[in-house]
């Protein structure tokens, strides 16, 4: 559970801090559920300088400033379709890749992934549903949750 924007940040340097190449963390909510503020959490902690914000019409946003390369994705507006987008490319470039509204490019997601569903409880709160995909994420999880 996240009382606020700021214990969303938290969450997301707690993942940071455990982070390994080619991490791939999907995250499903609706409008305004914290799937941005958590990118803001991840990219801060990497010690990313530029603004995040979410890549609604550019679909992937490249942060190479901090610790790890950062890939933004927001696959909203692709309903599906990601023919010649290039997405699987970035799961193996040595990253970490956040995808928002993921589940409408599960069939192209890799096997081995961290889910994260926000669900809006009141105007701060979020309660967060998350999955690990893989032996990597499951140890990811118990080290930080």
């Amino acid at each position: 559970m996240s009382n606020d924007e700021f214990e969303t940040i938290e969450i997301a340097q707690n993942f940071e801090s455990e982070k390994f190449e080619n991490m791939v963390i999907c995250l499903d909510g609706e409008l305004g559920s914290g799937k941005t503020v958590f990118t803001k959490g991840m990219a801060n902690a990497l010690g990313i300088e530029e603004s995040i914000t979410s890549p609604t019409f550019t679909i992937i946003k490249e942060y190479d400033s901090g610790e790890m390369p950062l890939y933004h994705m927001d696959v909203y507006r692709l309903d599906g379709n990601t023919e010649g987008v290039g997405i699987e490319e970035y799961y193996n470039k040595g990253g970490i890749v956040i995808i928002e509204w993921a589940k409408t490019i599960k069939d192209i997601l890799p096997e081995e992934r961290l889910e994260i569903k926000f669900k809006v409880v009141d105007e701060n709160r979020r309660m967060l549903v998350i999955t690990p995909h893989g032996q990597k994420y499951e140890e990811l999880c118990e080290a930080v949750l």
